[in-house]
């Protein structure tokens, strides 16, 4: 199966072939994780923006928490668990 092409710079093949030596997983699994774990930085920094965001506007703050505990208040609603979740 032929895969894409990527150019990278040197600094970054190096980094990459020592990473790859020094895990021993194949150059694309390096890439790959890195690529998953700079996805996930990315996704975590901008949720935090967006929460810094909704903090400084003190209604929709508010609006947030009320439906939080709503939510909350399932939690305890006196049902047990589903007897046949278990069973399969």
């Amino acid at each position: 199966m032929a895969a894409p092409t990527v150019r990278v710079k040197e600094e970054t093949h190096a980094a990459l072939t020592e990473l790859s030596r020094e895990t021993r997983l194949p150059m694309q699994e390096v890439l790959a994780q890195a690529v998953e774990a700079y996805r996930r930085e990315r996704f975590l920094t901008e949720l935090n923006a967006s929460f810094a965001a909704l903090r400084e506007n003190p209604e929709a703050y508010e609006a947030e928490m009320e439906e939080r505990r709503a939510w909350d208040a399932t939690l305890s609603d006196g049902l047990e668990d589903d007897p046949a979740e278990g069973q399969q």
